[in-house]
Order: structure tokens, then sequence, then C-alpha cells
């Protein structure tokens, strides 16, 4: 081992807080590791290549190894080794040899390079319990000192949007600016870019309110797929949950300043941020997997493992590894990490990738787990929007509904259900309950309708343009014959695989993206549309993206034009349900009638105009039926008259026309037409008398208002 002259002086330092901490004239390091039996901190030349140094951190506290060196500044490149036994039998598998990320990194600088020294075993042998004595430094990246100061010029206060009023738009700060003709070359992909006045101005034409990003976590790309000229696109393969990726940086050593300038650009436009978060696995992988950051710092603390085996890992997630949530110092390390998003970084919510692992213990899913606790008893975190991914690969890992109070949970139950409506799959009834923020799931314990969150895309499988064109997966560019990706995508090409010059069925295409997307944002509960999807992106039939950083995952702008008319579409849907609080409700409907008032917040209507009966309901024939949402329903527990304005939506799945009898209604003798997903463009003020019929297309939906209105006052023209 190289020799080196300590330069520094070695103070005691504190054990808190965990990480590198300047102070304006030195930093203190501090590192968790139970069962080390020393921690050597590595100091390396501003390029990172050349290890100049290399300290013992003095003090064990409580499991804590810390010093304090003067003169360490900002920007210092570092990394620690960590000496103990390599007992893989035992769960141990410490190897000096190997340079460590620090959990608590702020930043990282340089890129991993696969090599055999990255593994703590003899990685040719493919026994993980031979020991290598090769030195990783070199295809390590490092970490860095961070100085946290930032001018968030304007307000300090975080961006807050009631739940009620939200929608959530769900992109990738790489794929969505990547294209962009508006954005610089240089900040093409970047979190410069995507706070450029051309995005932001877009963003807000829209009328979205939270913009959702795909993980921006440091992450690694994988070496297979590295092999075969492909790359880690999404971002779910963490190795630091404090970092910025420096890869999304237009300039690399300031990616912390660059992802909070975003950050603060997009709150001065109006928006919230949430971040989608992976606490749940990271890239370290299993037994063979290499050794970066938690398994050579203490395995047996950080990773779930097999309790009979502990040379293995229990892998909940799929990708061969668990965190060990029911660990107070990984339970500290997430929620430190969520603390510092929220006051360092000023992020508004988070997306818990495969969330029920977050609420694991060792007897399963416990919704009073350790970790949901701190969550629901920490007053910074009760400030912020928390959504749960709410499954996971693990025995009874399906949990949605299953989150206690104060969570929102995305609900694939609504995804499911109402691709299959608009293919003909499913009926009346079942439809039914996703309008109304799946009450039947998610009205418990005083939860509200936000607490639902309704999509029909996301990152993971088709776009919105794919489920009504494509029949079947076609993932044949991700190397794997095809073969990964689900096949279960409840999808319809309308007459067609992929591209058509078939005019009728292009038509069909369109009406069947409006339909989607109607559905979405006019159910209750909180709607989420992905990046894209408002002007019809596609992926070309891929449902597994997640190796593709190119053209078959970035937004193609080009489409905004040639799709105009879906855009304006989903922008006026958008517009509707800010408009009209009915859409929106924070008390879930139930359809009981109030006997203070005589009034039902939804009547469910059948194409005749009078109240659906039972024996409807029952009929698995009936595709057609209307919602009645009356504006005079209490929208408080305090029972009072509402005063929202009557909508009535008619939805009509069958493959025929249907002539619907408008029903009456108190308060109005007329109708007035806000949509129509049968036309392309925005009806003008169509008024319909009660109990006159209005002739719904196959495959359509249509929302009308009580009363006459003119839409020219909801959207701008």
């Amino acid at each position: 081992m190289e020799e080196f002259i300590i330069m520094t002086e070695v103070l005691e330092g504190r054990p808190t807080p965990r990480g590198a901490t300047w102070d304006g004239q030195g930093t203190n390091f501090s590192l968790f590791s139970a069962h080390a039996t020393k921690v050597e901190l590595c100091l390396f030349d501003p390029t990172g290549e050349k290890e100049i140094d290399r300290v013992s951190l003095p003090e064990y506290t409580d499991q804590i190894w810390h010093g304090y060196l003067a003169g360490i500044h900002p920007g210092t490149p570092y990394g620690y080794r960590v000496h103990g036994p390599y007992e893989p039998d035992a769960g141990h598998r410490f190897n000096p040899n190997k340079l460590l990320l620090d959990p608590y990194a702020y930043a990282h600088m340089g890129e991993l390079q696969w090599n055999p020294a990255l593994f703590g075993y003899q990685m040719e042998s493919g026994d993980d319990r031979t020991f290598d004595e090769r030195d990783s430094a070199p295809f390590m990246p490092k970490c860095t000192v961070v100085d946290q100061n930032f001018d968030w010029s304007g307000p300090r206060d975080r961006r807050t949007i009631p739940w009620d009023d939200t929608v959530v738009y769900e992109m990738h700060v790489r794929g969505f600016t990547k294209l962009h003709p508006a954005v610089p070359s240089a900040l093409q992909g970047t979190y410069e870019g995507l706070a450029t006045k051309e995005v932001l101005d877009y963003l807000q034409s829209l009328g979205v309110t939270s913009i959702e990003l795909l993980p921006i976590h440091t992450f690694v790309n994988d070496s297979h797929l590295l092999e075969k000229g492909l790359t880690n696109y999404w971002g779910y393969n963490s190795i630091g949950f404090f970092a910025p990726d420096p890869r999304y940086a237009a300039n690399r050593p300031e990616s912390v300043r660059e992802c909070k300038e975003m950050i603060a650009r997009l709150h001065d436009a109006g928006f919230e941020v949430i971040l989608d978060v992976v606490y749940n696995h990271t890239a370290e992988g299993n037994e063979l997997g290499p050794t970066l950051s938690f398994k050579g710092i203490d395995n047996s603390s950080y990773y779930r493992l097999q309790p009979e085996q502990p040379r293995y890992y229990i892998n909940d997630t799929g990708t061969g590894n668990t965190l060990n949530l029911s660990h107070p110092r990984v339970i500290q390390l997430v929620t430190d990490s969520l603390r510092y998003a929220v006051q360092q970084m000023h992020v508004d919510g988070f997306r818990f990738d495969l969330g029920t692992i977050l609420a694991r213990e060792p007897n399963g899913f416990d919704n009073r787990s350790g970790f949901l606790k701190v969550c629901s008893q920490d007053p910074l975190l009760a400030t912020v929007k928390l959504i749960a991914e709410p499954w996971d690969c693990g025995p009874g890992g399906y949990q949605v509904g299953g989150f206690p109070p104060g969570w929102a949970e995305w609900n694939d139950k609504f995804r499911d259900d109402v691709r299959d409506f608009w293919r003909g799959e499913l009926a009346a009834t079942n439809l039914a309950d996703r309008l109304c923020a799946s009450a039947s799931v998610f009205n418990h314990q005083g939860r509200r309708p936000w607490s639902c969150v309704n999509f029909v895309t996301a990152h993971d499988g088709f776009t919105l343009h794919d489920v009504v064109a494509f029949n079947e997966k076609h993932n044949e560019a991700n190397g794997e014959d095809n073969q990964d990706g689900s096949s279960n995508n409840r999808s319809w090409n309308c007459g067609a695989e992929g591209p058509t010059e078939d005019a009728s069925i292009n038509a069909l295409r369109d009406r069947q993206m409006r339909n989607l997307m109607a559905t979405l944002l006019i159910s209750q509960g909180t709607p989420m549309v992905l990046a894209g999807d408002e002007f019809g992106r596609t992926q070309r039939g891929n449902n597994n993206a997640y190796c593709q950083d190119n053209e078959i995952s970035w937004v193609d702008w080009s489409l905004l034009e040639t799709r105009s008319s879906l855009f304006q579409f989903v922008k006026e849907l958008i517009a509707f349900r800010h408009h009209y609080p009915i859409l929106r409700r924070n008390l879930f409907l139930t359809g009981q009638l109030a006997e203070d008032s005589g009034v039902r917040d939804v009547t469910w209507i059948n194409a005749n105009g009078g109240p659906m009966e039972e024996h409807h309901w029952t009929d698995t024939t009936i595709h057609c039926f209307g919602m009645l949402l009356d504006g005079r329903a209490p929208t408080t527990g305090r029972r009072q008259p509402g005063k929202d304005v009557t909508v009535l939506v008619l939805i009509n799945g069958h493959h025929e026309p249907v002539q619907f009898t408008l029903p009456p209604c108190v308060g109005a003798s007329e109708w007035t037409l806000l949509l129509d997903t049968n036309l392309p463009d925005r009806p003008q003020n169509q008024t319909f008398q009660m109990g006159t019929q209005y002739l719904l297309t196959d495959r359509s939906l249509v929302l009308l208002v009580l009363g006459a209105k003119r839409t020219e006052e909801i959207i701008p023209v």
C-alpha cells in the first residue's frame, strides 16, 4: 500500500451531522458503521484521480466514526476505506482495498468505470467468499465537500399547491428538453435546460401544477447495459441519496447549484417540485455485486439479509438487495435525505419507488412500521406531499389503499380499469368506482379523495399514443429478444399494429386518446399526466424504455405542431378541472341522499335519462352511462349547501352510437356542452334542453354543465 504523509492534523470532530460538513474553516467527517474496526478518510487531488492523503478518523461515538480536518474546503474530493471482518457467511463484507462513497455525500464527481477491482471478492472466480486486494479507487467516482449556501432570490418558502388543486406531471430531466428546439444545445437535457423560459412558459400554458421528476439522485449505469451500448436512462439504480446526479448538469462541478437553481426557477413559475426517490435498494446488487458504498461500510446493517444464511440478501425489490428500513440508522439515513431535500433543495414532495419496501418489517408490510411512524410525526415531512408506489415484488407486496392517513398512493386499478373500459373489456359498474377516487379502496380513516393518484400512463409502460396504437410490446431495442417488459398492456391498436395510413383507424386512435385523457382529468382524485402524452408522444411500442437514452424516450417536440389539436384538448381539460371545483372535491362521493337538503352528491344516469337501478349495475353488457355531480351537495363536513356548478358526464364505451336522454336537474332548463371527445375542437357554447336526446358517438365521452355558460370565459382563446 502506498504510504501517505499526513498533511493535516486530525481533530476529534463531532458525530453529528453525518457526512462532510464544512464550517467555513474546515470540514467535519462523520460515518456510521456498527461493525467496522477502523475508518480511513481518503483525500484526492482536484481531478479526483490521485489520492493525496489518507487519515484515520480518530473518534468512535455511538457507532459513529468522526474527525475534523481544518483547511478542507468545498470541492475537495474524498472517499472512505473501511476495515473490519470479511466474513460473507456472517453478513460482513469489509474490504479496505475498496474506495467507498459516503452515504451522506452531497455531491459526486466522475463516473464509475466497470472493472473487476470494484468487487470485494475475486470477481473472475464467481465465489463471493474470496477476498480481492485490488484498489478500486481509479475506477470509482468521488464524493466532494459542498458549500450549502445558495441565494434563493425571493421567498424562501417552498411552493405549496393544495392537494385538491394538484395536477401532477411526470417527466425526465434529460428526456424532456434533450430535443427541445428553444433550449440551447449546451443546456439540452440538463437541470439548467429545464429551467429555461421557453420550457417554463410551455408548462404554464398546459396548466399542470406539480412537476414530478424521475430519479435525480446519483445512480450507476449497469454493466450489462453498457456492454450492449445501452444505458440506465430512468435512474432507478441509486448509489447516493443526497447528491443530484452530475450527468444532468451543464457544468458538472456545479451540479448542486444548478439543481437548486432549477427548483428555484420552477417555483418562480408557480410549480411544485416532487422528486421520485429510490430508497428500496441500491446499485450494489446481491452477493455477487460490486462494493461501492453501503456493502463495504456495514453490509449487515444497511441491507436485509436472509436470517438463516446472511451471506445472501432478501430480494423484495427484484434488483438483488433490499435496504433494511428496520434499522434505526437506515431510517435516519432516509429521513435525513428527505429533510435535506426539503430544507436545502426546497423540494415540495416525494414519490417513493416500490414504497411497500419502506413499510416492511421482518414480518412483512406494516402500515405502522418504523419508517411510516417517523414520517407521520416529523413536523417538516408533514408539510410536503408523500406519494407511495404501493407495491413491490415481495410476499404481500401489493398494498394499494394500505398506506396510512397523510399519504397519497399511485392507483394502478384506475389505469387498468380505464384502459379496459375504453377497449370494450369492462362494464360500467367497474368504472364507476374509479371515477370516484376508488372510494372502495381509499375511503377509510378520514382519508381524502386526493390520496388516490390516478393515471392511465406512467414512465413504466406504454405512452398514451402507444396504448391505442399497439396490441403488443415492441422492446427489441432493449436487447433482450423482446422478453422484458409486461405483456399485459391492456391496450388496443384500433385495427392495425403500429403506424398506419388508414384515416379511419387514426381518427379512432385520436378519439381514444381524448377518451383516456378526459376520463383521467374529470375523475375525482389526483391526476398524473405523463410528459408528452398531451400531444401523443410515442416510444414506438416500447413499454420498458428504461435503457433507452435516445429518441425512443426523449420527448419529440415536433409532435406539438402535428398533434396540436390533442394538446389544445388536454389543455382545456386541465383548465376545466381548475375552473370547476366539483371535479376535484375534497369529500368522497357517496351517492346517498342527504336528509337535510334532499340532494345526492352523485347520481348515476342510464341512457333513458333516469337513475341507474340495481339491475343496470349487474348487467355486464351496459357500457354507456352518465354521472351527474350536483353542485348543491355539501363540500365540507359542516354539511352546508354547496355552491358549485352542477356537471354531467356522459360515457359511451360501446362500439355503437347511443341516443342519451339528458336528465332533468334543479336550477336550470338546459345543459351547456363543454367537450365531446368525438369533436377534436372545442364546442362553441352549444346548449341542449333537458329531456332532449344527445347522440353519443361510439366510444366517446361528453362533459356538460348546468345552465348557459360561455366556454371562452373558462378557456382563453
